[in-house]
């Protein structure tokens, strides 16, 4: 089994990348089913073909599937969206409005990670692709199942117990929907599947995030941001795809100074991903849409390669929390502490060996901290992040 997770800033070609990707797995044979999580469904356009709200088949061995989130709240949560659409409609709220309302902010999310476990506990499939949102919608998707494991353990049994106890009460003096066990039952089922769920998507083994960028400034730069805080939340990325690179054949001039502006923004991409592998891929000489044109963007992406399997298997950075002070891990092996320059600007670490340059992108939790320390613990490069005062101001 093996779940492959391809996002990317809007507009840089996720969608064609996940869907050539499928179509090559269940051309190699694969049991494949590829799954769009993004609200604005463009899957189906990709396949040219109709592509439903639970799996069917578009092609030998490939289902394909569009989330509909009302569809899948029924079919995971109904009894809470019940309870929550009764509360509502007690308020005097119309019903349909209500039903409609019911629907809460991340509950999207929430009905794509549950239909993931979903197709992951059938076992009828060897590959699972998911087409995610753009980048920050993915990241707050991802994040999700740390959100409800702490809301589990610190705020569900508060609740429970308070309702318990405060129930018969409220009964005895209003006509307010009070939820019962049924409801707590369902947020409680609901809550350790997401925690399941990341366990599933932390598996470097099982599965991996693969980012689809352009060679463009600001696409790297959301990108970079990205991979960092996949690495925070535990997740492996093993690829990074960078698309519509404009061929050397192409000799007009309109196009020289795109070539040039690639071209300088292909090294960006290498600093900034080095030692993931990175795979560039031409822009297609048109529109890639149906079987066709998506099995020659798969063969442009992958050559003979088989896309399923497991491209990188090292995490090059990690973060944790030791006390007050962050650890920021980066992997960088044949190097030593006097080889290494470190620069700070913002959010931004630019880390100088020699003639090769890495950056990294903070996240918020450490773009407002100091670095008080930097050592090496075999081939990774430990950096201390803590607040002034804290922590040591020495280098090693």
């Amino acid at each position: 089994m093996r779940i492959l997770l391809y996002t990317g800033k809007g507009g840089v070609g996720k969608t064609s990348i996940a869907a050539a990707t499928a179509l090559r797995c269940a051309d190699l044979g694969y049991r494949t089913v590829v799954v769009s999580t993004d609200a604005a469904h463009s899957l189906a356009d990709s396949f040219d073909v109709h592509i439903g709200s639970e799996p069917m088949e578009i092609a030998p061995r490939l289902k394909g599937q569009e989330i509909d989130v009302l569809h899948q709240m029924e079919k995971y949560w109904g009894t809470v969206q019940d309870w929550l659409s009764s509360v509502l409609a007690w308020r005097g709220i119309n019903d349909l409005i209500a039903d409609e309302a019911s629907v809460l902010p991340g509950m999207d999310e929430l009905a794509s990670l549950l239909q993931i476990v979903y197709l992951h506990d059938s076992q009828e499939y060897d590959v699972i692709i998911i087409d995610a949102a753009p980048t920050g919608e993915t990241l707050r998707f991802l994040s999700l199942p740390e959100v409800a494991k702490w809301y589990l353990a610190h705020i569900f049994p508060v609740e429970r117990q308070a309702i318990k106890l405060a129930g018969p009460l409220l009964r005895s003096i209003t006509d307010l929907p009070i939820p019962d066990d049924k409801v707590f039952a369902s947020v409680q089922d609901l809550i350790l599947q997401l925690d399941r769920m990341h366990a599933l998507l932390a598996n470097p083994e099982v599965s991996s995030v693969r980012l689809v960028l352009n060679p463009e400034k600001m696409v790297i730069k959301e990108a970079q941001r990205t991979f960092t805080y996949l690495n925070l939340y535990g997740y492996s990325t093993d690829l990074i795809i960078s698309n519509r690179i404009i061929p050397a054949s192409v000799e007009d001039r309109y196009f020289t100074a795109w070539k040039g502006s690639q071209e300088r923004y292909g090294h960006l991409v290498e600093e900034a991903f080095a030692p993931l592998p990175i795979l560039r891929v031409p822009l297609m000489e048109q529109e890639v849409v149906g079987a066709e044109m998506l099995r020659k963007m798969s063969q442009a992406v992958y050559g003979d390669q088989d896309p399923a399997k497991v491209f990188y298997t090292e995490q090059p950075q990690s973060i944790e929390k030791v006390e007050d002070a962050y650890l920021l891990r980066l992997r960088l092996p044949f190097v030593g502490k006097k080889d290494v320059n470190i620069a700070r600007d913002g959010d931004e670490l630019a880390l100088s060996i020699g003639n090769f340059r890495h950056n990294v992108i903070l996240p918020r939790a450490l773009a407002t901290l100091e670095v008080k320390k930097a050592k090496f613990e075999g081939e990774y490069l430990v950096l201390t992040f803590s607040k002034d005062g804290e922590g040591t101001h020495s280098t090693a």
